[in-house]
């Protein structure tokens, strides 16, 4: 019998004979189809790594916003490519977010999604060696008032069990939808709480993680914590439904609906993209003396905070011409120029704007 305020031992497996009820085989299908039409658009992009350097930072930011550890989008991609002291500590956490997801990534060419995966990624976010907790008053709940919503399995041994029936469900159930997988295991691992800190934005990667292993998601770019964010206080609330009410079917629905709104979201912004990119390609020709050179062009998505050195190594041109170019697309307006210290930078705007539409 479960308590809120009393370690949650018995916490059952996911009931596998109740999952796919006929709304969430419903919602599978239109979740599925959202996801392939993202992944088509990906395929067709003449650079993927526009979206892979952008669209990652927006999930960190969203996902470490969820545990109220906020930056700003400007922040993050100034701070994107630079290790400078100056990033203030949130900034520092939210980029180890892509570094984290991007670890788990190169992890999967070599092994499948394990318990392992989860330490090596939380151990990234929280730039220490996260183990297994074997701590005692774990709990979830309001820390002023010490009045627990939720408190976890308690005991290395009986969490390091669950974790072992968490990668059974993930790899033990081919018939089962993958995106229902991915939402019943979300649910299953924030539950078991397996590490003293880091676990949501490590779920978060997981869910990712996973969709890239089944072959659903060429590239990490759904931005699915967007729909977390925005509904906050349902994400919670439906996570603990389902331990009060055996709730499956409603959580569920809430997570395949984020993959399908998140999955259109992240289509509209891939047309804005390569609107923006076509329009830029034209001003490059007709304002500057690159022309429509598609290093530069490519650079100026890549790192929309650019650097005249980048653009010296990245196009293979002096200092003058890429001073030169830069200087010009400046002064036409088509990029803010910003003096940092003794560093000029030069910033792709209108792109910044689209990701934080």
């Amino acid at each position: 019998m479960w308590q809120p305020d009393r370690p949650f031992n018995e916490l059952p497996d996911p009931p596998i004979d109740q999952l796919e009820t006929k709304a969430v085989l419903k919602a599978t299908i239109e979740a599925r189809t959202a996801l392939a039409s993202l992944d088509q658009a990906i395929r067709r992009i003449p650079n993927p790594a526009v979206l892979v350097s952008a669209l990652p930072l927006l999930e960190a930011k969203a996902s470490s916003e969820i545990e109220n550890i906020v930056t700003t989008t400007d922040e993050l991609f100034r701070l994107a490519s630079d290790t400078e002291e100056q990033a203030s500590p949130e900034t520092k956490e939210t980029l180890r977010y892509r570094f984290a997801l991007f670890a788990g990534l190169r992890s999967l060419q070599n092994r499948p999604l394990t318990s392992s995966t989860a330490m090596e990624v939380c151990s990234r976010i929280k730039a220490r060696e996260m183990r297994v907790r074997d701590l005692s008053g774990t709990y979830i709940g309001n820390p002023a008032t010490k009045i627990a919503r939720y408190t976890p399995p308690e005991g290395r041994s009986i969490i390091e069990q669950k974790l072992s029936s968490w990668e059974k469900f993930i790899h033990g159930n081919p018939d089962l939808d993958p995106l229902v997988i991915m939402a019943a295991a979300h649910y299953q691992f924030e539950a078991i709480h397996p590490f003293a800190d880091g676990n949501g934005r490590t779920g978060r990667i997981l869910n990712i993680l996973l969709l890239t292993e089944r072959g659903l998601l060429r590239e990490p770019v759904l931005y699915l914590s967007r729909h977390i964010i925005r509904n906050k206080d349902e994400y919670y609330e439906r996570l603990l439904s389902v331990t009060r009410d055996d709730d499956w079917e409603g959580w569920l629905l809430f997570m395949l609906e984020g993959v399908r709104s998140t999955s259109f979201e992240t289509l509209r912004i891939i047309d804005e993209i390569q609107s923006l990119q076509l329009t830029m390609r034209e001003e490059l020709r007709d304002t500057t003396s690159a022309g429509a050179n598609a290093d530069l062009l490519d650079l100026l998505f890549e790192q929309p905070y650019c650097r005249i050195s980048i653009v010296m190594e990245r196009c293979g041109v002096s200092r003058p011409t890429a001073s030169k170019w830069l200087r010009e697309l400046g002064d036409a307006g088509k990029l803010r120029d910003l003096r940092v210290g003794r560093e000029r930078l030069f910033i792709n705007h209108r792109f910044l704007e689209v990701l934080s539409a």
